[in-house]
């Protein structure tokens, strides 16, 4: 089966190039047409991880959300755009964002996605889950992902953002019953977007972010859109047009593991520009959190610290006490004059660092991680002479 992915050339946000370049996206899709019909309810996702101004790339630009409003409301479709924040109220962070005001200005509703619904998957990982009400009742969900690295996940996408139809601190909980497991983690997020399937994701590849993503990382001028109805294969090109190996990505890796469709390249049917065109091999990718090694479990519970990335406080801690209070496993703690960090009960999650909102926590590798990096580095250094 051949899933198409769209991409499309985008320098900058000026709103006469983001208009033209979402019209050549879409075109040999079927045009917004093809996805909003005439009276339905459509829900637009866009990330909005925290109240962070566009130029640190944190959000999805509100030039794009603007618009995607635009083209659904000239279908037809009565429009909604919500998410629900890591760090903040929604309605301060989308108006920080500059969000908001583009909600305001095309006459769309904004939700904040208090209320919650709780649905049974009876197949799934999570048996268990509060979705966001406005995503049940949706005729047509419109996923708007920023493409950045995630120190957790290695990369957030098409896939991930839409872990933001949970509502709240409800998040918080699911990250606790993953616990230290990435894969089981990154099975729900697969089955979550499999449940809730967008008609069509458009992803914000303008400027991404590198490095210490997805909240504290740096722009990076990419200069793409990127357009599917399938997430997955979504995240398939957006990877590979960004040189980031599918180890280093975990919905990647398990969407593999799972037999899933869209993981292959070979499987993915590219219209609109050259990927070639697109590509760039100097993306930075988040620091890894983890080697496995094969071993056996007790030995790897033993050699834990050594083997994988832990948060670190670093200097430039405000003592706002954000982490503490977001942190899943309450592993945290404030003091007078410092944060400390139980790393017994860590689960190295990262979400203390993904919503520090004074980018002071960084990401410290045990020393066995950093000799696996380092000899990592060597081989595809010796691969490339």
């Amino acid at each position: 089966m051949s899933l198409s992915v769209s991409l499309q050339s985008l320098p900058d946000y000026n709103p006469c190039r983001v208009e033209a370049a979402l019209h050549l996206l879409l075109e040999p899709l079927g045009g917004i047409a093809r996805y909003v019909k005439p009276g339905q309810q459509v829900l637009i996702k866009p990330n909005l991880l925290a109240g962070k101004t566009p130029e640190k790339a944190v959000t999805t630009h509100p030039e794009i959300v603007r618009q995607v409003i635009q083209l659904a409301q000239r279908a037809g479709g009565s429009v909604v755009v919500g998410d629900s924040p890591g760090l903040g109220k929604s309605e301060s962070v989308a108006r920080k964002c500059g969000i908001m005001q583009v909600v305001e200005e095309t006459g769309a509703r904004y939700s904040s996605f208090e209320e919650s619904v709780p649905i049974s998957l009876a197949d799934g990982t999570f048996h268990h889950l509060e979705i966001a009400r406005e995503a049940l009742e949706a005729d047509v969900i419109i996923n708007l992902p920023k493409l950045k690295t995630h120190q957790m996940m290695g990369y957030t996408g098409a896939v991930k953002n839409l872990f933001g139809l949970v509502v709240g601190m409800r998040k918080a909980r699911l990250h606790l019953q993953a616990g230290t497991d990435k894969a089981f983690f990154a099975l729900m997020l697969l089955e979550l977007a499999e449940r809730f399937k967008p008609a069509l994701s458009i992803m914000d590849a303008v400027v991404g972010m590198e490095g210490n993503g997805p909240g504290s990382g740096d722009p990076v001028q990419l200069g793409a859109l990127l357009a599917s109805s399938h997430p997955v294969a979504l995240d398939t090109v957006a990877t590979t047009m960004v040189n980031l190996p599918e180890q280093r990505v975990w919905t990647q890796r398990v969407a593999r593991q799972t037999g899933r469709q869209g993981v292959d390249m070979a499987d993915v049917e590219l219209l609109g520009v050259p990927l070639t065109g697109l590509k760039t091999t100097r993306f930075r990718p988040a620091k890894s959190a983890d080697v496995n090694f094969g071993l056996p479990a007790p030995l790897k519970n033993l050699l834990k610290n050594a083997l994988s990335a832990q948060p670190h406080i670093t200097p430039d801690c405000q003592l706002c006490g954000h982490c503490v209070t977001q942190c899943p496993p309450q592993a945290m703690t404030l003091g007078k004059r410092r944060v400390t960090i139980d790393y017994g009960r860590c689960i190295r999650c990262f979400c203390c660092q993904e919503l520090c909102p004074h980018a002071a926590i960084a990401t410290r590798q045990g020393v066995l991680l950093r000799l696996a990096e380092f000899i990592h580095g060597q081989r595809n250094r010796n691969t490339q002479l």
